[in-house]
């Protein structure tokens, strides 16, 4: 297939996506009933109310929320990884490498033991996240040498920190009703995931791909260097910087959406990559899509696959080690 039609059959797909986890629940519902409910919504035709009235509380307060934030989620991981994995040359790099996830679970923990607010959890998750970027970004500056170098050492020392200040808050959490909720999050899932949540959390979400896709062609040139970049006349410093504060602010909302989501942000990055090669300006695009897909597909399997959800985050990982392995033996395809 020709890379100019890749993206839109990954639109198509996702669309697909997300009509069919529409229809996969406890409670079955067929795409025929989804599609008289939206031509009934639409004034375009009728239907039986009380049967409209539950299809809209299904559909629309419950599973419409959780698939967008799979989506967004998905979208997010593998942009911010595509653009960590360029940024610093490494196929090795995903999302979590300056620290912001371990901050986000620090702050989301904090939240949790110290308010009971859904908010105020949210919030430690986004600002933590941040605060443990802006460390190691500090940890990075006060050091002469190889800048790359120096920012992976201060986002390894900050990760550290932050999650010697999780065992912390875990240690002192009460064991019967806060540490339980901090386990739970720490392992990820949508099942918490509402429509204000979601709507809110996709501003900054869309708005930071938005800016990684438009600087794309920036990542084309920094992953050949910083003295080839300088040598183009690019100031490398501010737009690493830039395109480092874009890719925090996408994977620290994902936490506030739904908690703790590993290896997304690593394989696919890979699998977008041998697919299209390494010209981010079309990667970029290629593996937000699919990640929004494939995140999809594994939250359905999360919900359904037993009789009790499986937290989202456990199964990322089950799936993400064996997949890793697979596409390990082609990590440099792309990358020449």
């Amino acid at each position: 297939m020709k890379t100019s039609f890749r993206i839109p059959g990954l639109v198509f797909l996702l669309v697909f996506s997300i009509l069919l986890s529409l229809t996969l629940g406890k409670y079955e519902i067929t795409l025929g009933e989804i599609c008289r409910f939206l031509i009934s919504s639409a004034g375009l035709g009728s239907m039986d109310e009380a049967r409209h009235s539950l299809l809209s509380n299904i559909l629309l307060d419950i599973r419409l929320p959780r698939i967008i934030a799979a989506a967004l989620i998905g979208a997010a991981l593998s942009a911010s990884g595509t653009a960590f994995q360029a940024m610093f040359i490494n196929p090795l790099v995903s999302p979590g490498l300056l620290g912001v996830l371990a901050g986000a679970s620090f702050g989301a923990a904090l939240g949790m033991t110290l308010s009971s607010t859904w908010f105020a959890v949210q919030c430690g998750a986004f600002l933590c996240g941040f605060l443990a970027v802006l460390i190691a970004v500090g940890i990075a500056r006060l050091y002469h040498g190889d800048r790359l170098l120096m920012l992976i050492l201060g986002g390894i020392i900050s990760g550290a920190l932050f999650t010697s200040l999780l065992s912390i808050v875990k240690y002192v959490a009460d064991p019967y009703n806060q540490l339980p909720a901090i386990v739970y999050w720490l392992m990820g899932g949508l099942s918490l995931a509402d429509g204000r949540t979601v709507a809110l959390a996709s501003i900054p979400i869309c708005a930071g791909i938005l800016f990684l896709l438009l600087f794309s062609r920036f990542l084309n040139i920094l992953s050949m260097g910083d003295d080839e970049a300088k040598s183009l006349g690019i100031n490398v410093t501010r737009i690493r910087m830039a395109l480092i504060f874009f890719a925090t602010l996408i994977s620290a909302t994902t936490v506030v959406i739904g908690g703790l989501i590993g290896w997304v942000g690593l394989i696919i990055p890979h699998i977008a990559r041998m697919l299209v090669g390494p010209d981010n300006r079309i990667l970029m695009p290629v593996a937000a899509l699919i990640g929004a897909i494939y995140l999809i597909a594994v939250d359905d399997l999360a919900r359904l696959l037993f009789t009790v959800e499986i937290p989202l985050g456990i199964v990322t990982s089950l799936m993400g080690i064996p997949f890793f392995i697979l596409v390990l033996k082609n990590a440099r395809k792309g990358w020449t």
